[in-house]
Order: structure tokens, then sequence, then C-alpha cells
């Protein structure tokens, strides 16, 4: 009696561990954390800022766009999220952006003349409207859209020199809309969730230099940022 008890136990134990290995419900982390109203957390991640230049006249020689070398920067910042529903939320998330572009003017033989290094940190803090899906056992796809600003903390838009003195100069202040995606993972103490998202300015960034038939700025409409962010969020 006593086998069969212990082969009966063993068989229960492997059909309830098939049970939740194979199935499509499986046990969920943090059940009741998406019907909290609000939410707070922080994110860390990486973007690529790059410009998208307009030219008032358009050389038909080739080699005369501005070239932009763009780095990996550095992203740390806050979270707050609202609930509206089971399948949106807003979310504001301000942060802190380490960036820097590389800029290679054409028709310059020298590199003092030739290259600006553009660096800048911004307070960007973006406005989101978060569409999720269908919590599927511990993750939940999610795509977001919103608008943004950001203030250039490294930006010289008063400095009275220009590109003459090797100065290039951008306006204080940026706006934008943004596009991405990512998934929500719901792990045993927190909710993790990486997610990209592209960034477009919506106004023109540049100063142009007091010339204005400056051999830098003389020729651009306009200097619009986009860039990538990439964020890893805890919650």
């Amino acid at each position: 009696m006593k086998k069969l008890l212990v082969v009966l136990a063993l068989l229960l134990g492997a059909q309830s561990a098939q049970a939740q290995l194979f199935s499509k419900e499986r046990l969920a982390n943090l059940e009741t954390f998406d019907k909290r109203f609000l939410t707070w957390g922080y994110f860390l991640g990486f973007n690529s800022y790059d410009f998208e230049f307009d030219y008032n006249q358009e050389d038909l020689a080739e080699n005369t766009d501005i070239l932009v070398s763009a780095d990996v920067g550095f992203n740390v910042g806050l979270i707050g999220d609202m609930r509206v529903n089971n399948y949106i939320n807003l979310r504001l998330e301000p942060g802190l952006y380490f960036t820097q572009r590389n800029l290679m003017f054409p028709g310059f033989t020298e590199e003092r003349d030739a290259l600006r290094e553009v660096k800048s940190t911004y307070i960007h803090v973006p406005l989101l409207v978060k569409f999720s899906t269908k919590r599927l056992n511990n993750i939940k796809p999610f795509v977001v859209a919103g608008l943004s600003t950001s203030l250039n903390l490294s930006s010289n838009e008063s400095n009275p020199e220009d590109n003459n003195e090797g100065q290039f100069r951008m306006t204080n202040t940026t706006n934008y809309y943004e596009l991405g995606f990512g998934i929500d993972i719901y792990l045993y103490f927190f909710k993790f969730t990486p997610s990209i998202r592209g960034v477009f300015a919506l106004s023109d960034e540049l100063v142009p230099d007091d010339d204005p038939n400056s051999p830098w700025t003389g020729n651009i409409a306009s200097m619009k940022t986009r860039g990538i962010f990439i964020n890893f969020t805890f919650q």
C-alpha cells in the first residue's frame, strides 16, 4: 500500500509539473500589478541621435551634404504611470539624456573648419499614451505614441560667437513626436520592460551664423533632430 501511494504521488506531481510547463495558462506573477491606478519606476538605456537637414538650394555636385556621425549615448530617468483602463495608460517619463553628434561640413581643407562636435545634455520630458494587448501569462506587448519637449543644457543659443570662431549653435528647447513599442515582462518581484522608441523633432534647432552667406549654415533651411531610444524599465 505504501509503495502504491508513493507511485500515485509521483504520478500526480509529474502531471502537475507538466500542466504548468506546457499549458497555455501558467502561474502569473504580480497578478494585481495592472489594477493599480498609479505606479512608479525608473529606466536606464541608450540613445542614438541624428540630424535631418533640409537645404535652401540642392547642389547637383557630389559630396555637398553635411555628414553626421552619431555616437551612442546614455539615458536615465523616472517613470510615472496612470491607468486609464485595462488597455490604455498615460505615462510621464522625465529623463536625462547624454549624446554627441559630429558634423563634417564639405568644402573645407582643414579639420578645424570642417569638423564640429555637438555635445548635448538633454532634460527630456515625454507624455506618452501606452496601448497594450491582453496579458498572456507573464508578458504583455504594447505600443506607445506621444509628444515631448527637451531642454538642451549644453545649448549655446545666446553665444555671440558663431562658426567663424568654431562655435556651432543650437536652440535651447525642442519639441518632438514619438513612436515605439515594447514588452512588459512580469517577474516575481517587479515588472521589467525593454522598449525601443523613435523621436522626431517638430521644430528647427539651428541658430544660423551672423553672415547669411556663411559656408557652414548659409545653405541650411532647417535642421531637426531624429533619434532612437532603447530603454530598460523597472517598476
